[in-house]
């Protein structure tokens, strides 16, 4: 028999030897190297320029969210502020609403001492008041006027004739305590005048009754202000109404 001896190790070595001669070189540039600076340059350059652009926007952000909690802060306390000055302009204007309402009625007082004497200033010397009733204000009617809120008044008493009386009404007229268009005779008669009280039976009838004239003036309060009255007050004396007026006009309470 035959055997077959196989160097495995000499053909390896001989394998690997080929191998070596058959392996290619790489050999590096070694001219210009500018380019592969240039393009390491770049390729470092745009990672870290958004690196940086991140970096900017992160703070940006911060920056805006730090800002809108300051203005979220800022506009809650500026609504608290408004409901604050919302509370005081309600009551502001309640207050108000009750200064008016308390001007209107102290502007609307004729003191009776100013009333009387204006009577008594414009009434003709042939005529006599016998009383004077105050007339209070109706209550407002729907789809009528509204009444007047300073009422009216009533004269009554006795003339010597029918234009004695009717003089005494021009004359009330033309008074700016009352209204001209509502100021009017109710009644006007002839009568007996009543005879003094020491004549006799004897001698009232020997006598011819005189005849008088009974009337009835009614006349509306005027509704002017009485701080537009102020001239005519005080020609009446009412110095404590006058005051007080010209305290309120200096407050601001009442236009001037």
């Amino acid at each position: 028999m035959y055997s077959i001896d196989i160097n495995f190790l000499k053909d390896r070595q001989s394998h690997q030897n080929n191998f070596e001669k058959k392996r290619p070189e790489i050999s590096l540039p070694t001219g210009n190297l500018t380019p592969v600076y240039i393009g390491l340059v770049v390729g470092l350059f745009f990672p870290a320029l958004v690196g940086t652009g991140l970096w900017f926007v992160q703070t940006k952000n911060s920056a805006l969210d730090q800002k809108m909690t300051q203005l979220d802060q800022e506009n809650q306390r500026l609504e608290l502020e408004v409901e604050n000055i919302k509370k005081i302009q309600v009551e502001t204007n309640k207050i108000n609403q009750e200064t008016q309402a308390l001007v209107s009625v102290f502007d609307q007082i004729r003191p009776w001492s100013a009333m009387l004497q204006e009577m008594r200033d414009r009434i003709p010397a042939t005529v006599q008041i016998d009383s004077i009733k105050q007339i209070a204000p109706t209550a407002p009617i729907e789809g009528q006027p509204a009444p007047n809120p300073a009422g009216s008044v009533e004269i009554s008493g006795f003339a010597h004739s029918f234009s004695d009386v009717n003089d005494f009404t021009l004359t009330l007229q033309q008074s700016r305590f009352f209204k001209a268009a509502q100021t009017k005779i109710m009644t006007a008669e002839l009568i007996d005048a009543p005879l003094p009280p020491d004549t006799t039976s004897a001698t009232s009838s020997q006598m011819k009754p005189l005849q008088i004239v009974k009337y009835t003036i009614q006349s509306s309060l005027s509704d002017i202000p009485a701080s537009e009255l102020i001239r005519e007050l005080e020609q009446k004396g009412t110095v404590g109404l006058v005051t007080r007026i010209r305290s309120m006009q200096q407050t601001g309470v009442i236009s001037r």
